[in-house]
């Protein structure tokens, strides 16, 4: 196997891993998570970004070091102080800060990495203060119209085709009555969007690495957003008919895993398909 299709399988594994591990820590095992993190870790360093090392952002510097440091601890003090556990914007916060360490080491794999994990965590966290944060304090209500209009009634509307009605109660609520009654919330990480984030943080990191020209690397992210959202979609209906044949208890054992495992087929596809076209 050459160093470029070793790199791409590398690649491929690490987006699986990762994924993994933020969905694990923050919605399933800890442990789990700990443990691909470190897996994907170790992946990491095997990788040999040929053009990484030529960027000329990020270069060593102590306020880089110092400011890791700072994310890194400010971070987990808050945590720990408030007695709250690690949510996805908390393991993307902390990975960004870890990659800004990182990047400042005297190892240079490690350093190259860490601009890799600099680029995904930075745009993962930009983009949720935006949506999430910025939106929230200006009162625009786009999150809830996006569950609903985007997410909830396409999917409802799918699953009344194959025969199984579904009772729309609120706006990211529905009713199931299969193998017994219950409700099912369609909002927060149901949206799809965290999973969107991640991998226009990826694709955008790979073509800075990989020096994309602007009209590839904008090409990319637009089919990253659309196949991101129709594979969301495809979560919804599983977890609908989840529900509906096997009821809530396998339904939420399905939800910790399947969100994960499906982005980080997808991630390798768009990986894939990346390569292809160089």
């Amino acid at each position: 196997m050459d160093n470029e299709n070793k790199n791409l399988v590398l690649i491929l594994l690490v987006l699986a891993l990762f994924t993994g591990m933020a969905v694990e820590v923050s919605e399933g095992s800890t442990v789990v998570g700990v443990i691909l993190f470190l897996i994907s870790i170790f992946l990491l360093t095997q990788i040999n970004f040929k053009h990484l090392g030529n960027s000329g952002l990020l270069k060593k510097s102590k306020t880089y070091f110092v400011i890791g440091v700072f994310i890194v601890s400010a971070d987990l003090y808050y945590n720990f102080k408030n007695g709250g556990e690690l949510g996805t914007l908390d393991v993307m916060t902390l990975f960004f800060g870890a990659s800004l360490i990182g990047t400042q080491l005297q190892n240079p794999q490690i350093a190259r990495v860490s601009k890799f994990g600099a680029y995904i965590s930075s745009v993962f966290v930009v983009l949720y203060l935006i949506f999430y944060s910025m939106f929230a304090f200006l009162n625009i209500d786009f999150l809830h119209k996006f569950d609903h209009y985007m997410i909830l009634l396409p999917t409802v509307k799918i699953i009344g085709l194959m025969g199984i009605p579904l009772e729309v109660i609120a706006t990211e609520t529905v009713r199931i009555s299969g193998v017994e009654e219950m409700t099912m919330v369609i909002g927060g990480p149901c949206s799809g969007l965290y999973s969107m984030f991640l991998l226009i943080g990826i694709v955008f990191g790979y073509s800075q690495i990989e020096k994309m020209d602007f009209n590839r690397t904008f090409m990319m992210l637009g089919f990253c957003v659309a196949v991101a959202y129709i594979s969301n979609l495809f979560r919804v209906i599983v977890l609908y008919l989840t529900a509906y044949y096997y009821g809530e208890e396998t339904m939420m054992l399905v939800h910790t895993h399947i969100g994960w495992i499906i982005f980080a087929g997808v991630a390798a596809g768009i990986m894939y398909f990346i390569e292809l076209k160089r």
